[in-house]
């Protein structure tokens, strides 16, 4: 399958986790991972090892098989702004003119970066735990609706939905 080998993985964050055992301190590590072929296609993993690759290479395992695909505005930013909650991970996404680049910070920007996205604004409210943060922003993406969704809903032609700009 082509899309494996054109799919690009960035590492969000890297967790060191300590079990305290009879002898000493066990460290285990865990990864968040979000991966996407930076044409519309995006997904996250999480993974848990005692060492840090195989952490990582079980994170981009996990994110490869949850792939979506989210619609964009001439392959460039998203159709309009969305809000989105996960726990206390809050973000709020708004569409962008040409131009204007990945205005967000952190697991968002790792997001949109993965997804192909050009021009958009970002703000991660409340908790700054990248999980949270993560799958927040996925609900977000994942609740737009484009254009043509509409259309079809509404049994209404594109050009009748489109705002005349």
């Amino acid at each position: 399958m082509n899309t494996q080998s054109e799919l690009k993985e960035k590492l969000v964050a890297i967790n060191r986790i300590t079990k305290v055992v009879k002898g000493g301190r066990r460290f285990g590590f865990a990864a968040l991972v979000v991966v996407g072929n930076q044409k519309g296609l995006v997904g996250y993993g999480h993974g848990k090892a005692k060492q840090v690759p195989d952490a990582i290479k079980k994170a981009s395992e996990e994110a490869k098989s949850s792939l979506v695909k989210i619609p964009l505005r001439e392959g460039r930013t998203i159709h309009h702004d969305t809000y989105g909650k996960s726990g206390s991970g809050k973000v709020l996404l708004r569409s962008a003119p040409a131009g204007t680049g990945i205005i967000a910070g952190g697991a968002i920007r790792a997001i949109c970066e993965m997804l192909g996205m050009q021009d958009i604004v970002a703000k991660s409210i409340g908790s700054s735990n990248p999980y949270n943060v993560v799958r927040a922003c996925m609900f977000a993406l994942s609740k737009q609706r484009s254009p043509k969704d509409i259309s079809i809903l509404r049994g209404k032609k594109i050009s009748e939905v489109v705002a005349r700009r």
